[in-house]
Order: C-alpha cells, then sequence, then structure tokens
C-alpha cells in the first residue's frame, strides 16, 4: 500500500515502453469524439416506439458527438439520450441555421404554431417580405397616427372635464355666498320683525288699557262722568281732628339701686 504513494516510480534498467500494448483512453475510439454530458431536454417530444411524452425542461445523462457536418465553420452536435419508460435511443442535432434544434431519431417534436410560422416566414420570398415590411411600416404610420390623434382627443376631453369642474367649483362658491348672505340677512331681519312684534304688542296693550280706561269713564248713554267735589260742611269733615302726635322725650322713672346689682331684699317680718 504504501508504493502507490511515492513521489517516484522505479523503472528496471531493461524497461521498454514500446512493449505495452495499452492504449490511452481518449486515443481508443477511432471515430467521432463521444463525451458524456448532463443536458435538459430542449423541447417536448414524444417517443415512437412506446408513446411516451417527454417535456421541455426534463433532465438527462446524455452522451455528445461531435458530427463531420458544419454551418457556416459552426459544428453541428449529436446527442443521444434514453427514453424515460422503455428506454429507447434518442437523437437530436443542434441547428445553428434556426439557433434550435431537431429531432433526428426515437422520437417525434411535438406541434408548435410559433416555430410553424416562423418556418413559413422563412419560406418567403424576397418581393413577399418586401410588400410585408411595406405593410407592417403603413401600419405602424396609422397606428401612430391614430395614437395622436386619440392623444388629441384625450387633451380636449380633459380640457372640457376641467372646465365644467371650474365652472361648477364657481356655482357652488357663487351659491354659498348667496347663502351665508341671506342668513345674515335673515338673521337681521328676523330681530327687526321681533322688535315690531313686541312694539306692535305694547302698542295694542297701551290701546286696550286706554279704551279700558274710556269707558270706565263713560256712562251708559255715552257722556263722561264728571268728578263730584266733596262740601266742606259735611259730616265727615265735621268730626273733631285728632291732636297731632308729640315727638317730646319722656323721661322713665328711675329704679332703685339694689335691683341693678341684683340684691334681693328680704321682707322684713311684721311684729303683729
Amino acid at each position: 500500500m504504501s508504493e502507490r504513494k511515492v513521489l517516484t516510480k522505479y523503472y528496471p534498467p531493461d524497461f521498454d515502453p514500446s512493449a505495452i500494448t495499452r492504449t490511452p483512453k481518449h486515443l481508443r475510439s477511432s471515430g467521432p469524439k463521444v463525451i458524456t454530458v448532463r443536458l435538459m431536454a430542449p423541447f417536448s417530444m414524444k417517443c415512437t416506439q412506446c408513446g411516451e411524452y417527454i417535456y421541455k425542461g426534463r433532465k438527462f445523462n446524455a452522451r455528445k458527438e461531435t458530427t463531420e457536418e458544419k454551418y457556416f465553420s459552426i459544428p453541428i452536435y449529436r446527442f443521444y439520450i434514453r427514453c424515460t419508460r422503455c428506454s429507447g435511443e434518442i437523437t437530436f442535432l443542434t441547428d445553428p441555421k434556426n439557433m434550435d434544434y431537431r429531432a433526428e431519431k426515437g422520437a417525434k417534436r411535438n406541434f408548435e404554431p410559433w416555430r410553424d410560422s416562423k418556418a413559413d416566414n422563412h419560406e418567403e420570398t424576397e418581393q413577399e417580405v418586401l410588400d410585408r415590411l411595406e405593410r407592417e411600416e403603413n401600419e405602424e404610420q396609422e397606428q401612430l397616427e391614430r395614437d395622436k390623434m386619440a392623444e388629441l382627443e384625450e387633451k380636449m376631453l380633459d380640457s372640457k372635464r376641467e372646465m365644467a369642474i371650474a365652472d361648477a367649483l364657481d356655482e357652488i362658491r357663487t351659491r354659498n355666498a348667496r347663502i351665508e348672505r341671506s342668513e345674515a340677512l335673515g338673521d337681521e331681519a328676523a330681530l327687526a320683525h321681533v322688535q315690531e312684534q313686541v312694539d306692535e304688542a305694547a302698542l295694542k296693550a297701551q290701546r286696550e288699557d286706554e279704551e279700558a280706561a274710556r269707558k270706565a269713564f263713560m256712562t251708559t248713554t255715552g257722556e263722561k262722568v264728571k268728578r263730584l267735589v266733596e262740601d266742606e260742611s259735611t259730616p265727615e269733615q265735621a268730626t273733631i281732628s285728632a291732636p297731632p302726635p308729640s315727638f317730646t322725650r319722656v323721661k322713665k322713672a328711675k329704679k332703685p339701686l339694689a335691683n341693678t346689682l341684683g340684691i334681693k331684699k328680704k321682707p322684713k317680718p311684721s311684729l303683729v
């Protein structure tokens, strides 16, 4: 085991390298160069043997072979894979012309509408291509003109909408100002109306009092009642009038000193 770890090995003096018949691995195959690679299916396909569908992007361990075909000095490669169901061999090639891949054997590529349209475009003649380009250019010009007209119409509609909004705002402001003025005038008018009602009520009450007083001093025949002046010789005035009140100060009798000091005198016993 220690011999394989040495840096140099011993070669005997009679060693002859030409006597070795084993060839290196990269020189054994005389055909095209084949290497093993890991890749994904470039397109969805259907196996022609078992009908298994292989979707695009499925991973395989494939063998890559360089063919002798070339497209403008670009080599074309062939890949070998196995069907996931029946293990049948499937091969496909690179297609530098269309920047794609094409199935060769063992599987059939599924239908792709966009790929067929591209193939139809490649089959067009020069005149058809020129006509198609001219038609597309005209369509683009018309579309550009329509876009300009649509943009102009949109700007006009926006300006009309802004004018309508401005008019509506002015109308709202005017209405609000009118309402505020009417409310202010309405308060003053209400106060004036209340004052007028109060004045009318007072005047009406005064007129009613005057009318009641006038009726009180009128007889049933409509004549005014005259005030009667009483004679001085009436018995009521002949009565003796009371003397006028006097405001002179009246002196009260003084109490004895003993009473002011709180001393009570005992009654003297009677001798009888």
